[in-house]
């Protein structure tokens, strides 16, 4: 599974499992400008995208 997340130079978002989720918390916390008409992000100056692969739990069947 794929996580994203927005960084910029004095703060660090938190982990989401999907591109749209973490450009709207992005927005919220100043790292960009999300249009919400168009769903385009304009990252500002600084700010980058981080990835990580996050290996999925296995599901745990009850005997």
């Amino acid at each position: 599974m794929l996580m994203y997340r927005f960084v910029t130079p004095h703060r660090c978002g938190k982990w989401y499992p999907d591109l749209e989720t973490a450009k709207a918390q992005a927005n919220a916390i100043g790292a960009g400008f999300l249009d919400t008409r168009t769903g385009e992000f304009a990252q500002y100056p600084g700010t980058r995208l981080e990835t990580q692969t996050v290996a999925e739990q296995p599901t745990q069947i009850a005997a």
